[in-house]
């Protein structure tokens, strides 16, 4: 069964049970999933940006935006709108998909996983999870890519509470270690 199913069918109940909620819409869900990759010193190679755009676009299924410098920082050589990574946000059944994908092939492919930490969420319920490398992804080439590069993923929940997004990414399948 497709994790969003799982979600409508099992999920949703059992939350409304363990958190106490009277009506189903109150349980919290995934709001979105941002993908963010930050070039840092690669960003004067035209190339590697290509080859980042590239690499997400391959994991998302959808294509990135080129993300770029607000201000000037003359410390990191950055002048204002010089790109400096590349972002994707999915929403919606692109959004458990990937999850999905992330939760039960990524995740356990890296080395010497043992879980993730409880302590990554933002106060607000969000959670941030960072990777090392791009190949973990089943759909990278480790031939085909320039340049090894991580990535941060970030999953957006509308739970008000740490505990609440806590609760519902265990469910889900979030490896946490406990």
């Amino acid at each position: 069964m497709m994790l969003y199913e799982r979600f409508k069918k099992e999920i949703i109940p059992k939350l409304q049970r363990e958190l106490g909620y009277r009506n189903p819409m109150e349980v919290p869900r995934i709001e979105k999933v941002v993908i963010n990759v930050g070039l840092g010193e690669m960003k004067d190679n035209p190339k590697v940006l290509e080859s980042v755009q590239n690499d997400i676009a391959l994991i998302t299924g959808q294509k990135p935006v080129i993300t770029r410098a607000k201000r000037s920082i003359s410390d990191f050589k950055v002048t204002k709108g010089d790109p400096i990574g590349c972002k994707v946000t999915l929403r919606g059944l692109r959004a458990y998909v990937f999850l999905e994908k992330l939760f039960n092939l990524v995740l356990p492919k890296t080395r010497d996983f043992r879980g993730l930490s409880s302590a990554s969420f933002d106060g607000r319920g969000n959670y941030t999870i960072g990777l090392d490398e791009q190949l973990v992804f089943p759909e990278i080439k480790y031939d085909e890519i320039e340049k090894v590069h991580g990535m941060d993923i970030t999953i957006v929940t509308t739970a008000e509470t740490d505990r609440e997004a806590y609760y519902l990414l265990k469910e889900l399948g979030l490896p946490f270690k406990d």
